[in-house]
């Protein structure tokens, strides 16, 4: 997948694609049906497939010192769509000027006279241009009136909810990370670099693997039965663990921090970028009194994540979203 952030280098094979517009935030099965829809009619008018999305995020730009929300990385969200099968990531900076482009001139000179687009899929509730003045019902009217195709998705539901990020985002901060995995389709996860903590774990023979949650929503602060992925270097593979996400009471600590325990495994890690993927919540986050009290519980942690992580739902290291190729059927 080839990844465009600048509109003067387009390659040739880029116009005259079908392009789906959205952030997607987390590809959720919702997003894998909108892409997967483009996806299908790429195939039958033997086109590429292309996605078109902002960096930053629109409300991140309009308000920089709110809480983080993101479901996912930039990084993780291009490797997901690369793994869908789509052909083209076009990722344009959300700044000053682009907050201010018009939908029609977001239409007119952005898809149509830089980018060629030649079919446009959109989700039912996309909203374009400046002051979001922009709809399903503005991009109708200017497909027939610029001779371009357009495919408006329907909401995706699920018995009683609809799949969106929002919503997600709801359910990761209340802990429940085995919901968010089945409406995601694949399991929630945090990548980071190992950064060197207190080592406190080490002096009860339960040494952690930290990150920071820098530019990921917060989960629900407590203890998680995880898997952490190397996927770089002479350690690398699926290992089962227990995590812990919060402030760590027992020692006073202020600064949010992701600790994760990896069973059987003694190897130094510091500066690698691991990937660790949320599986099931055990308990909340708690003050103990004292290091042996908090030994005695991880120990129980640890036997809770190992039952966890064995049963026969959780045993997979990754639920795969769909294939493109799922949708071409």
């Amino acid at each position: 997948m080839k990844i465009i952030r600048h509109l003067d280098t387009i390659p040739d094979d880029v116009r005259g694609s079908v392009v789906v517009l959205g952030n997607f935030d987390g590809f959720h099965k919702g997003h894998q049906k909108v892409i997967g829809t483009a996806g299908r009619i790429a195939h039958e008018m033997g086109t590429t497939l292309s996605v078109l999305s902002m960096e930053p995020h629109p409300r991140l730009f309009f308000n920089p010192t709110q809480k983080e929300f993101r479901l996912n990385s930039f990084k993780t969200k291009a490797h997901l769509l690369e793994e869908f099968g789509v052909d083209h990531f076009v990722v344009l900076p959300f700044d000053k000027e682009f907050a201010s482009m018009s939908a029609q001139d977001f239409v007119m000179d952005l898809l149509l006279k830089k980018l060629g687009v030649l079919h446009i899929v959109v989700g039912y509730d996309y909203c374009f241009g400046a002051g979001r003045g922009g709809g399903v019902n503005v991009l109708d009217w200017l497909s027939k009136q610029e001779q371009f195709g357009l495919t408006v998705v329907k909401k995706v539901m699920d018995q009683d909810h609809t799949y969106s990020s929002s919503s997600i985002r709801t359910i990761i901060e209340s802990g429940d990370v085995r919901k968010a995995a089945e409406r995601l389709g694949h399991w929630w996860h945090i990548e980071g670099e190992v950064r060197k903590g207190d080592q406190r774990g080490r002096t009860i023979n339960f040494p952690t693997a930290n990150i920071f949650l820098d530019g990921y929503i917060e989960p629900k602060y407590g203890v998680y039965a995880v898997r952490v992925i190397i996927e770089d270097g002479p350690h690398q593979g699926t290992l089962d663990a227990i995590a812990n996400v919060g402030r760590r009471p027992t020692f006073d600590k202020e600064d949010v921090l992701l600790e994760c325990h990896i069973f059987n495994f003694s190897h130094e890690i510091y500066e690698q970028s691991i990937k660790v993927e949320f599986v099931d919540f055990i308990r909340e986050e708690k003050k103990f009194d004292g290091l042996e009290a908090l030994k005695i519980q991880i120990e129980k942690d640890c036997i809770t994540a190992k039952e966890l992580l064995s049963n026969s739902e959780n045993q997979q290291s990754y639920i795969p979203a769909p294939k493109l190729a799922d949708h071409l059927k």
